[in-house]
């Protein structure tokens, strides 16, 4: 189980990695081909870092509320 919770972390940790990546390339000047400007290709890494670092943060929130760490603003409220 604990193999599997890792792989699912590791894809969007890639994921956010990269992004990093894109912007700083963006920042500097050097683009990839894939990207046909330079603020595109910074938008996509922008999109990419948010989407990682927030499927990351969901992961580690819900498994937090599971074992009940979580103080109480942050509990479901059902």
């Amino acid at each position: 189980m604990r193999l599997i919770a890792l792989l699912i972390l590791i894809l969007p940790g890639m994921a956010a990695t990269f992004g990093i990546k894109l912007m700083r390339d963006a920042f500097f000047g050097d683009f990839y081909p894939l990207f046909f400007h330079v603020g595109i290709q910074f938008a996509a890494g922008l999109i990419l870092l948010l989407g990682g670092l927030a499927f990351i943060g969901g992961f580690i929130l819900f498994r937090d509320r599971k074992r009940n760490l979580t103080k109480e603003k942050y509990k479901n409220n059902r």
